[in-house]
């Protein structure tokens, strides 16, 4: 019994360096980006995008969302949700056309940029979110490789952005 007890926690050990291995080979950085139309003028849906304090009234995975005070560029934004407590900088903010948010806390397992681009399409706005994101621990970013699809976070921010919009 002993014996298969050791070659379990042995194989579990092998499996988890060879993992590591793997996601150390990977690349940190990872781009993902989409395009959706919405059916409202940019400045609306720049207004909901940028109304950080409601954000839980629409965005599913967000509860609650601390903001500092100031507008525009360099105000920090702590979202709280299923992803744990995340900070963000504003590191641009040019109405109605474009928002820049950086992840602004260098101790989580991640980091990266939300780039918010918007321009007028017909009487709505075409927006392309663009994620450009860093996974720092190896283990993680093999996870994200093989179970995770990049573009998850950036379809349901959509998503609850259509459903906030045609409300």
């Amino acid at each position: 019994m002993l014996k298969w007890a050791l070659i379990v926690f042995l194989a579990l050990v092998a499996i988890v360096i060879v993992v590591a291995v793997i996601g150390a080979l990977l690349p940190k950085g990872h781009r993902a980006s989409r395009t959706a139309t919405l059916a409202a003028p940019p400045a609306v849906v720049f207004g909901v995008i940028t109304d950080f304090a409601r954000g839980p009234e629409w965005r599913r995975d967000v509860t609650h969302v601390d903001v500092a005070d100031g507008d525009g560029t360099g105000r920090m934004i702590r979202e709280h949700g299923s992803h744990g407590v995340v900070p963000y900088r504003v590191e641009e903010f040019d109405p109605p056309s474009r928002l820049v948010m950086r992840i602004a806390d260098p101790s989580l397992p991640y980091g990266g940029a939300w780039t918010y681009e918007l321009r007028p399409e017909g009487t709505g706005t075409s927006l392309t979110i663009t994620e450009a994101g860093e996974v720092y621990n190896p283990i993680f970013r093999f996870m994200q490789k093989v179970f995770f699809s990049p573009y998850a976070s950036i379809d349901a921010y959509i998503e609850d952005l259509r459903k906030k919009l045609s409300s």
